[in-house]
C-alpha cells in the first residue's frame, strides 16, 4: 500500500470520520455536564457558584488521571481484535479491567473524602462557600466507581468501532445530569433543595445511569454480547490489571501533565486582575471546545492503528497514522482561521463587556497558533497509543510541559513585557516541543514497526 494511494486515503478518511464524529459529540456532552452545573449554581448565588468551582477542580485532577489510565483499554482491545484473538481472551481482559476500575473508583472516592477538609483549609474560602463545597465533595464521592466502570465500557466499545454506543450513553448521562441537577439543586419535581450538594448527587446518578445504558448495549450488540463480560465464574484480574496499569499509567501521566499546565497557567493569569482572567477563560474555553475534534480524531487513530498493528499490517499502520494527523491539522487550520478572521464574533458569544472582549480578542490570536500545534501532538499521541507506545511519549510530554512550557510561561509572564500573553506563549512553546517530539517518535516507530512486521 502506497502513502500516495489516493483511493486508500479517501477510504481511510471516511473510516476516521465515521469513528470520530460520535466521539466528538460524546466528548462535548461530558464537557457540557460541568457547564450545566455551573449555570444552575450561578443562579443560586456567588457562594454556591464558588463552591462548585472549588469542588470541581478537586474532582477534575483525579478525573483526568483515571481517564488517562483506562485509555489503555482501547489499544489493548484494538490490537487483540486486529490479531483476531477470540472473544474469551478479550473478555478476560475486560473483566480484569472492570475489577481494576472498581478498585480505582474506591481509591478515588477515598482520596476526595480524605483531602476535602485539608484542601478547603489551604484555599481559605469563606465559611458559607466552604460548607457548600464540602457538601458537594461528599456527594460527588459517589461518582468515581461508576465513572471508572464507564471508562472501561466506553474504550472497549470504541475499540470495536462502536463509537455510537458512547454517544448514546453520553447523551443519556447529559440529560439525567441536567434534570437531576435542576431537581436536586432547586428542590423541584418533589426533590429536596440541596444546592451544590445536589449537583454532586446528580453527577453520580448520571454516571450510574450510564453504567446501565452501556450494560444494556453490551447485551444487544452481537460483537459485545459474545464477550459475555458479566458471565458467572472466576474473575482472573491480576494479569489484565497489570496490562492496563503498564500501558495506562504513562498515559495518565501525559494527560495529567497537560491538564496541570493549563491550570497553573490560569493561576499566573489571575495575577493580572478579573478582566484579564475572564478574557483568558473565554479564549481557553473556546480553544478547549475546538480541541474536542482533534482529540476525538486521536482516539479514532488509536483504534485504527491498533487494528492494523494487531493484524501485522505495517503499511496500514503508517497510512492510518499520517491520515489521522493530516485530518486533525486540516481541521486546526480551519479553526485557527476562524479565530484570526472573526475573533470579535467568537468573543461576543461570551461577553459584551468591552474591556474583557478587547483582551480576549488578543488571546485568540495566540490560541490560533496554539490550536494547530495542539492538534498535532494530540493526534500523534493517539497514534502512538495504537502501537502501545506510551512510556517514551510520557517522557516527551512531561518534559515539554513541565521542563519547557511551564518555566517558559512563568518567565515570559513575570519577567518580560508580555504579561499575561506570556502564559499563551509558554503554552505554545511547550506544545511545540511535544508536537515535534511525538511526531518524530511516531515516524520512528512506524519505521521500526515496518521492519519488525516484515521480518515475521
Amino acid at each position: 500500500m502506497s502513502y500516495y494511494d489516493f483511493p486508500a486515503i479517501r477510504a481511510e478518511v471516511r473510516a476516521y470520520l465515521r469513528l470520530a464524529w460520535p466521539i466528538v459529540i460524546a466528548q462535548l456532552s461530558f464537557v457540557s455536564m460541568g457547564t450545566v452545573d455551573t449555570i444552575l449554581a450561578g443562579r443560586l448565588g456567588a457562594p454556591q457558584l464558588a463552591a462548585i468551582a472549588v469542588g470541581a477542580n478537586v474532582f477534575f485532577l483525579l478525573f483526568v488521571f483515571f481517564s488517562g489510565l483506562f485509555m489503555a483499554v482501547s489499544p489493548l482491545v484494538a490490537q487483540a481484535l486486529g490479531a483476531q484473538r477470540g472473544p474469551d481472551e478479550i473478555s478476560r481482559l475486560l473483566r480484569g479491567a472492570l475489577v481494576l476500575a472498581v478498585c480505582c473508583g474506591l481509591l478515588w472516592s477515598a482520596v476526595i473524602l480524605l483531602v476535602r477538609v485539608p484542601v478547603l483549609d489551604i484555599l481559605g474560602v469563606g465559611a458559607e462557600t466552604r460548607a457548600y463545597a464540602s457538601g458537594y465533595l461528599i456527594a460527588i464521592a459517589l461518582a468515581p466507581v461508576p465513572i471508572c466502570i464507564n471508562f472501561v465500557q466506553r474504550y472497549a466499545a470504541d475499540a470495536h468501532g462502536m463509537t455510537r454506543l458512547s454517544l448514546v450513553s453520553a447523551l443519556v448521562g447529559f440529560v439525567v445530569n441536567g434534570v437531576a441537577g435542576y431537581a436536586l439543586m432547586y428542590g423541584r419535581l418533589g426533590m429536596p433543595a440541596l444546592g451544590p450538594q445536589g449537583a454532586g448527587y446528580a453527577l453520580a446518578l448520571a454516571d450510574t445511569t450510564m453504567v446501565f445504558v452501556y450494560a444494556a448495549q453490551y447485551r444487544r450488540a452481537p460483537a459485545l454480547r459474545a464477550l459475555q463480560v458479566l458471565r458467572a465464574g472466576p474473575w482472573p484480574w491480576r494479569e489484565p490489571a497489570r496490562q492496563v496499569l503498564r500501558l495506562g499509567l504513562p498515559i495518565a501521566a501525559i494527560v495529567s501533565a497537560e491538564a496541570s499546565l493549563f491550570q497553573i497557567g490560569a493561576l499566573f493569569v489571575a495575577h493580572f486582575g478579573a478582566d484579564t482572567m475572564a478574557a483568558h477563560q473565554i479564549a481557553i474555553n473556546w480553544a478547549s471546545i475546538m480541541f474536542m475534534i482533534p482529540l476525538s480524531i486521536g482516539m479514532a487513530a488509536t483504534v485504527r492503528i491498533g487494528h492494523a498493528a494487531g493484524a501485522g499490517d505495517a503499511a496500514a499502520v503508517a497510512l492510518r497514522g499520517r491520515v489521522g494527523i493530516l485530518i486533525a491539522v486540516g481541521f486546526a487550520l480551519c479553526s485557527a482561521g476562524a479565530m484570526l478572521l472573526m475573533p470579535r464574533t467568537i468573543v461576543a458569544l461570551y461577553t459584551n463587556v468591552d474591556a474583557v472582549a478587547h483582551i480576549a480578542v488578543g488571546f485568540l490570536s495566540y490560541a490560533a497558533l496554539f490550536q494547530i500545534i495542539d492538534c498535532i501532538q494530540a493526534t500523534s499521541n493517539g497514534a502512538l497509543r495504537g502501537l502501545k507506545d506510551t512510556r517514551v511519549p510520557m517522557i516527551i510530554t512531561v518534559t515539554a510541559y513541565w521542563i519547557v512550557g511551564l518555566p517558559l510561561a512563568a518567565w515570559l509572564t513575570f519577567r518580560t513585557s508580555l504579561g499575561p500573553a506570556g502564559v499563551w506563549c509558554g503554552f505554545i512553546g511547550g506544545l511545540a516541543v511535544a508536537a515535534i517530539g511525538l511526531g518524530a517518535r511516531f515516524l520512528r516507530q512506524t519505521a521500526r514497526t515496518t521492519v519488525a512486521l516484515e521480518a515475521r
